[in-house]
């Protein structure tokens, strides 16, 4: 017979253990890794991974290049969908439109990038390019100023 989960009230709980119930992370190691790696932040505080956390309080979570800000609204000692897990946390305004201007900078510096690898004769007009611009350039230095 298999044990159901009870949602009980709880004051406070583990962060790392919210994280993973969130869904900001697989797997409680997962997050104990990224809280010891420096990745989770409470008032511009690195958090440790027994750090109890209360409704209300704002975390910043680094993931890859996204950093949230998000401020808890609920706790739960158990894992659900995601729609539930979202409901545990609210991302604040400022946070959304900082990582919705980075996303844009990095979908436009992509952009700067050819779309395919140089053929062997684009690498010789290159190197054809480069050698006769250095070559200018060593003429109009002058080893004679002292």
């Amino acid at each position: 017979m298999l044990k159901q989960h009870e949602d009980v009230a709880v004051e406070s709980m583990r962060v790392d253990k919210w994280l993973w119930a969130a869904r900001f992370f697989k797997t409680r190691s997962v997050a104990k890794a990224a809280i010891e790696g420096g990745k989770v932040h409470h008032e511009g505080e690195r958090v440790k991974v027994s750090k109890e956390i209360r409704i209300g309080m704002e975390l910043t979570i680094q993931q890859g290049f996204d950093r949230k800000t998000v401020t808890i609204k609920a706790l739960s000692n158990i894992r659900g969908p995601a729609p539930v897990a979202q409901m545990l946390y609210e991302e604040t305004p400022v946070s959304i439109a900082r990582r919705e201007l980075i996303a844009s900078q990095r979908k436009l510096h992509n952009l700067a990038r050819p779309d395919h690898r140089p053929s062997k004769k684009d690498r010789r007009d290159i190197n054809k390019f480069k050698q006769g611009n250095d070559h200018q350039n060593d003429h109009s230095w002058s080893y004679n100023d002292g």
